[in-house]
């Protein structure tokens, strides 16, 4: 029996608004690009502050999140993201090598909350 913890969580602001594409099969799948921010002192470089950031692609074709997310995830806001990893591999027609993707796979089970508060114009 094989035992494993695939579990990714990330803190951090929506790069963009979600997209969302319809499939083939008739499905939706929702896309997530989120910014996590760090910074620390370079002591080798003089103690110079290093800000870096980090982007984390968010999936999910769960339908009813679909819909939240068309509502309420806009380029900005503040997001706690807790889903799986899972890499894509995938070719591009008319090329020769194979390309990769690691994103955070929300499932049931998965949790999506925004820690800011979205004020409407009114």
């Amino acid at each position: 029996m094989a035992f494993g913890l695939n579990r990714a969580e990330v803190i951090g602001r929506l790069g963009a608004d979600v997209t969302v594409n319809h499939l083939q099969s008739g499905g939706r799948v929702a896309n997530l690009s989120i910014a996590t921010d760090e910074s620390y002192i370079d002591k080798a470089g003089g103690g110079e502050r290093i800000d870096k950031t980090e982007w984390h692609r968010v999936v999910t074709f769960q339908s009813g999140l679909i819909d939240m997310l068309e509502k309420h995830a806009k380029k900005g806001r503040l997001v706690y993201v807790a889903g799986k990893l899972q890499t894509r591999k995938w070719r591009k027609d008319g090329e020769d090598s194979d390309r990769f993707s690691t994103e955070i796979l929300l499932v049931p089970g998965s949790r999506i909350q925004f820690l800011d508060v979205r004020h409407e114009a009114a």
